[in-house]
């Protein structure tokens, strides 16, 4: 059975952030290492670093390459033999490139099946700027990579709660240009099919929230609503997307409006992740969706406040990891109906093409004749 637990690739981040800490306290519970073959991408220099630094409990596997992970160990997988200075606490472009190399080796492996999903603990996204990564953040970066031309799409979520982003890291006032209904259509339809497949939502409801306040309050405070997420609406609607709206976030989330539905749309990043963190209970998962690699993080950064000190909460990344295993076996249960379908067989002849022909049978005196 040791051969069907799923190989979690972990990346270990921002090296001055809470990183391996997390990673460490999470795999210090025995039973993670009967859920999964975890193969973390790092240093086995900062790791030990951080792991006398902190004085928890930290035993690892070093390996060379994904293929000799060894089930029931920590793995931990070499990506630069450079020495990196570790100053917990402060950002830096040395970890930020550290970070950098960590998820450029896991891309590639991904390539070659060296692993089965991606966990990814925080960066700075300011500091991992480098010739190699210059996108805002993860999402963007693994879209680029191993896309295959597919969209992705940010999905925060807990086990009351799942939040789209129809725009992600954009500045606010770069926001309402980039709202469009081709690409609320995009989203929603993304957003709905991972609903169907990684969460095995057969039928599900999407809201979508407005973007103005009072959800533009009849055009009086932006038309938006009635030019774009409306019509918008009605095009998923006629598509077989049961998507209702657009609903005001601030009554939407203060009178527990979400409950309802089986996920919400917001426009902007802050206006889904603000109720959302402050809905949640310190286990909230960020999910990239719509890409043919499942990948999960922990809801929090590189909490550079608190690095060093061993009081980091590894409850949201130990969901991540949850979540990513769980997403991978539902693809795969609900992708295999569909993997050998049956060749196409007509009475006349085999057609392999969309069209089916009919053959009609004579009637009973037809024959006698």
């Amino acid at each position: 059975m040791e051969n069907t637990k799923p190989r979690v690739a972990i990346t270990h981040g921002d090296t001055n952030g809470i990183g391996y800490e997390v990673i460490f306290k999470t795999f210090a519970e025995p039973a993670m290492l009967e859920l999964c073959t975890p193969i973390v991408y790092g240093s086995p220099k900062v790791a030990a670093y951080h792991r006398n630094a902190l004085d928890i409990q930290g035993n690892f596997t070093i390996i060379n390459s994904a293929e000799e992970a060894k089930h029931g160990k920590l793995n931990l997988l070499a990506t630069f033999d450079e020495d990196v200075k570790v100053d917990m606490g402060k950002p830096s472009k040395e970890a930020g490139l550290a970070a950098f190399k960590a998820l450029e080796r896991a891309m590639e492996d991904y390539k070659n099946n060296g692993y089965d999903v991606l966990v990814t603990a925080p960066i700075n996204k300011n500091n991992i700027q480098c010739e190699g990564f210059n996108f805002c953040g993860h999402t963007e970066y693994i879209e680029q990579r191993i896309g295959q031309d597919q969209k992705a799409l940010m999905i925060l979520l807990n086990e009351n709660l799942r939040v789209a982003l129809v725009t992600t890291h954009l500045p606010i006032k770069d926001v309402a240009a980039a709202i469009n209904k081709e690409t609320i259509v995009e989203k929603a339809k993304i957003f709905h099919q991972s609903l169907k497949r990684d969460f095995r939502i057969s039928n599900p409801r999407i809201a979508v929230l407005a973007l103005n306040p009072h959800a533009g309050d009849n055009g009086l405070l932006g038309e938006e609503e009635q030019n774009i997420i409306m019509p918008a609406i009605q095009e998923l609607a006629a598509q077989g997307v049961c998507a209702y709206g657009p609903y005001a976030a601030d009554g939407f989330f203060a009178h527990d409006g979400y409950l309802a539905f089986d996920g919400v749309l917001a426009m902007y990043h802050d206006q889904g992740l603000a109720p959302f963190k402050c809905l949640d209970l310190g286990g909230g998962v960020n999910y990239t969706a719509g890409l043919p690699l499942v990948r999960t993080s922990p809801d929090h950064g590189t909490a550079y406040e608190i690095a060093g000190k061993g009081i980091a909460d590894e409850n949201s990344f130990r969901h991540a990891i949850y979540e990513a295993i769980d997403i991978w076996r539902n693809r795969a249960c609900y992708d295999e109906p569909f993997a050998n379908p049956l060749p196409k067989l007509y009475h006349e002849r085999r057609d392999d093409s969309d069209k089916v022909r009919f053959s009609v049978p004579k009637s009973p005196k037809e024959g006698s004749k």
